[in-house]
């Protein structure tokens, strides 16, 4: 058993890593630009294990996560900017300062759903107290622009909706859909006869933005997390494709021999198996690739 480790160690290790005469190279030459894609990255790989319910790999990841924190907060702490103690300092107080109902004398909202529109509209508050010092005023203010975009179109449509900008029923973003939908399949056919390919492509790129401006918008309205929903999306293709590929080589002929109406069989044979398992099992493995060459 190793022994025990604190968060004191975890600061230590990180200044000897960045001390200029005696750290590591690697660590010495980063910056805050440099880092925050491993920060990104590593938040995602923590919601990888929680998808997966991993929890012996979350344990690491989450470890993984802290130490990009503790990285920021040595490079601002070495700018004379901040210090690891008042990032916790500032999100302590954070904490306290918006849960009034467990910190102060405001009674408890009722439900989980209730006291969600509360936070909302303390942060709603900070927000205009910070736009009221910068002499700026928006409902979209404080909306990070480092954020993946799919995340950053869902939080621009919840500020624009606590205005009142928003469909009021799902059956209208459904319209608005079908219509960009059409908008693209129109720049296709541009791109296809333009004399001028790039600028046809870049209205293409536009209303391409449009349609999964809108899409984010559906997943809003449904109540569903985007990024969660992509992420099953991916999750059950990979998980599928290599079904194709186990039976392809199964039956002694690679993937990549097969025609897309081939392949195409076996991508349906994957999804039977998920849905009946035993069913697709028993069965022959040449009764889906009977076209196989």
């Amino acid at each position: 058993m190793s022994e025990a480790r604190s968060i004191d160690a975890l600061l230590e290790i990180m200044r000897r890593l960045r001390d200029p005469a005696d750290g590591c190279p690697w660590d010495v030459e980063q910056t805050f630009a440099t880092i925050a894609p491993y920060t990104i990255e590593e938040a995602y790989e923590v919601a990888d294990a929680i998808d997966r319910n991993d929890m012996v790999h979350l344990k690491d990841e989450l470890g993984d996560l802290l130490l990009q924190v503790v990285f920021h907060a040595r490079m601002a702490e070495e700018a004379g900017s901040f210090a690891f103690n008042d990032v916790v300092q500032a999100i302590c107080d954070k904490m306290i300062r918006r849960h009034p109902h467990v910190f102060g004398d405001e009674a408890r909202a009722d439900g989980a759903v209730a006291q969600l529109a509360a936070w909302e509209d303390i942060k709603k508050r900070e927000r205009a107290a910070a736009a009221d010092e910068q002499a700026v005023h928006s409902a979209l203010d404080g909306v990070a622009r480092g954020l993946p975009e799919w995340q950053r179109a869902v939080k621009l449509q919840k500020r624009a909706a606590t205005v009142g900008f928003d469909w009021p029923h799902v059956d209208d973003v459904f319209a608005k859909l079908h219509e960009e939908i059409d908008e693209v399949r129109a720049e296709f056919v541009a791109v296809a006869q333009a004399p001028d390919p790039a600028l046809a492509r870049d209205r293409l790129e536009d209303e391409l933005g449009d349609l999964l401006f809108v899409a984010a918008n559906l997943t809003r309205h449904g109540g569903v997390d985007f990024g969660g929903a992509l992420r099953r999306a991916n999750a059950k293709f990979e998980r599928r494709f290599r079904r194709m590929e186990a039976f392809a080589a199964a039956a002694g002929t690679p993937l990549e021999t097969l025609d897309l109406a081939q392949q195409d069989a076996l991508w349906n044979r994957a999804k039977a198996e998920e849905r009946e398992p035993a069913a697709v099992v028993a069965a022959p493995l040449s009764a889906a690739a009977s076209d196989m060459p």
